[in-house]
């Protein structure tokens, strides 16, 4: 073979190495696949296949030129309790699981992609959010790598969360209120992720974090109100205390009840929120 020829012939076989093989070939090729899908119904102009589904005898298409693309607004933060990246990954490629996030950050700081930012990812479930409850339609969902219960955090892994939000945050322009946790959203079914460092992602503009000195709140001063106006769904006002617990008090989470240092941390953190 011509030595001029080498180069580009390995490169070319590099490539279909690349993109023929591979340990995720075939999940990748599933993900292609609903990617084109999606691509095709962006794409489609006039909208025959939305417009011929609406009940009117006087309908027609007549495209604007004002739009963009759905952005989030919101990074919800998880963790896996799982035993592994891969397994999570594992996880996240089973169709009966049907369960997906836009990120995984292992121990050692490794960032895996698995969603498109732009794309739907299957991560936050039921829930409420101030007035939102799909927030499956409007996040971002970053799974940690950690078993939930005696893992510890690793300063690798937050120091990559916190380089990757500085990313969507700049990137979508999330405002710093809308870094939560699955159990400020989902406090009747979810704890995650716990035992977490909060005030280290506050302290660098995810999420806000209660002051060293905090004041005594008035003797009118409304629980239920200020859990409202924080975020959670105060529906079971039970539930929305203990997932208030569990991001800023993580110590006697099993229970609803706030002692008086709760109550001012509670009031710190509705301030901030006003």
């Amino acid at each position: 073979m011509k030595k001029s020829l080498i180069i580009p012939f390995l490169f070319v076989a590099a490539l279909a190495t690349s993109c023929g093989g591979g340990k995720y070939a075939a999940t990748e090729k599933v993900y292609k696949k609903k990617a084109k899908e999606f691509a095709e119904l962006y794409r489609e102009a006039p909208v025959t296949s939305q417009i011929e589904k609406i009940n009117s005898l006087e309908k027609e298409w007549i495209g604007s030129i004002n739009f963009g693309v759905r952005k989030p607004n919101y990074v919800m933060i998880h963790h896996t309790a799982q035993d592994s990246l891969a397994q999570t990954v594992k996880t996240f490629h089973s169709a009966k699981a049907g369960v997906s996030s836009h990120y995984v950050i292992g121990r050692d700081g490794k960032i895996v992609q698995m969603v498109n930012d732009l794309y739907r990812g299957h991560h936050a479930g039921a829930g409420k959010w101030g007035n939102d409850t799909d927030l499956n339609s409007s996040s971002i969902g970053i799974e940690l790598d950690n078993n939930g219960t005696t893992d510890p955090w690793t300063d690798v892994q937050i120091d990559a969360l916190i380089k990757l939000l500085s990313y969507l945050k700049d990137t979508y322009k999330i405002p710093q209120a809308n870094f939560i946790g699955h159990m400020d959203y989902a406090p009747t079914r979810k704890n995650d992720p716990s035992r977490f460092p909060w005030k280290k992602l506050a302290e660098a503009g995810f999420g806000y974090w209660y002051d060293e000195y905090l004041e005594t709140p008035p003797a009118n001063f409304d629980v239920r109100l200020a859990l409202r106006v924080i975020g959670y769904d105060v529906k079971n006002l039970d539930a929305a205390v203990k997932g208030f617990k569990n991001h800023y008090i993580q110590k006697e989470t099993n229970t609803a009840n706030l002692n008086e240092n709760d109550l001012k941390i509670l009031y710190n953190i509705f301030k901030k929120n006003l």
